[in-house]
């Protein structure tokens, strides 16, 4: 039942993994860095006398360990030792390595000691007092550092409304950020029979600056007497690093299945287009996405990049920016999408509005 339900999700949200110019290639690298949350002077919560930033810590290097068995993944960390990371250094190592994925590790603390079970968070308005909580909680480690108001644009920990300014540095990849965090929550479900606390969306601001799917897990609660001793055990942490580096490898994979299906689906079409294209106007444009979904084309859903184009081509909508009649013009266009964060850009030439490919279109310019 859980595995359908991941499916059905993936088929809904697969068009923003193509807009959102992660997974172009099956063959690429994967990139995922792992965050240990707090450490050095932020402790995090000792419920029971346990120390959340070292739990984390051991948490996650495992889960990284586990990963780097795969060739195809990139393991990249925030922390490897006790050490106090600023939340917005967090988000820099994710954008700086241009991440596939950013998993920030917790443990979580509640008044009542009967509280239990792991939950998985995206970024979002939090639906209830609980889940603003447990953000506030993680948000207010920024008061230790210096000149916080000004770093983070006057955002305050204590104030619900702050929260909403978050949503739009996300929104782009928020679906695929639910898409992971419902592999991790299945794998923790399924494999290690915990209680399902459901993916839930909250205002983390250690999430807000990162531009790539991002999830933030609360691996279970310390103030739990039961599964705070579970938390603090060799086998208990690596249980969880097992199961959430498989959720990763699972989600990984998925992705990569259905980037083949489209990526066939486009060479077949570029074909058959190619057959009916006669000679007459050149002219080449930048491809910066592509998506199943109708996005309108205003230059804040595109990163800046104005007057950009919208073309639908069987079930697909596909993003273009530039229009030249020279190849050396869209080269020029081509390092200007690449430098705004489209790093799968890529030139294509089209002839009387068909797309052909770009050696016919240089013999006809």
């Amino acid at each position: 039942m859980k595995t359908s339900y991941l499916n059905l999700l993936l088929v809904i949200i697969f068009p923003w993994l193509i807009q959102s110019n992660h997974f172009s290639s099956s063959s690429k690298e994967f990139i995922v860095v792992l965050d240990a949350g707090h450490g050095g002077r932020d402790i995090g919560n000792n419920g029971n006398g346990y120390l959340e930033k070292q739990i984390a810590l051991t948490i996650t290097l495992e889960i990284g360990r586990l990963l780097s068995k795969d060739k195809q993944i990139r393991v990249i960390y925030t922390r490897k030792k006790d050490e106090y990371i600023e939340l917005s250094n967090r988000a820099k190592i994710a954008n700086d390595a241009d991440a596939d994925l950013f998993i920030s590790v917790h443990c979580d603390a509640f008044t009542s000691s009967k509280a239990f079970g792991a939950g998985t968070f995206v970024l979002g308005l939090h639906e209830n007092d609980r889940n603003f909580r447990i953000a506030q909680k993680e948000n207010s480690v920024i008061f230790m550092e210096d000149n916080y108001e000004k770093k983070y644009d006057g955002f305050d920990p204590n104030n619900p409304e702050s929260v909403i300014s978050l949503l739009l540095m996300q929104e782009e990849y928020l679906e695929q950020s639910i898409l992971a965090a419902t592999s991790i929550q299945n794998s923790f479900v399924t494999i290690l029979k915990r209680k399902d606390r459901t993916v839930k969306q909250a205002g983390f601001l250690v999430l807000r600056n990162t531009y790539m799917p991002s999830v933030l897990i609360e691996t279970g609660f310390l103030t739990n007497k039961n599964e705070g001793a579970f938390l603090n055990s060799y086998k208990g942490q690596n249980s969880i690093a097992k199961a959430i580096s498989k959720a990763i490898i699972d989600y990984k994979n998925n992705i990569n299945k259905s980037i083949e299906e489209i990526n066939v689906y486009d060479n077949n079409n570029e074909s058959k287009s190619n057959q009916n294209t006669t000679k007459g106007l050149i002219s080449y444009k930048v491809q910066i996405s592509a998506s199943k979904n109708k996005i309108t084309t205003s230059s804040f859903n595109f990163k800046g990049l104005k007057s950009v184009e919208r073309l639908k081509n069987g079930f697909m909508y596909r993003y273009y920016y530039g229009n030249s009649k020279e190849y050396i013009n869209a080269q020029k266009d081509l390092n200007y999408a690449i430098e705004n964060g489209f790093k799968s850009a890529f030139i294509v030439a089209f002839s009387n509005g068909n797309k052909i490919s770009i050696n016919e279109a240089k013999k006809n310019e």
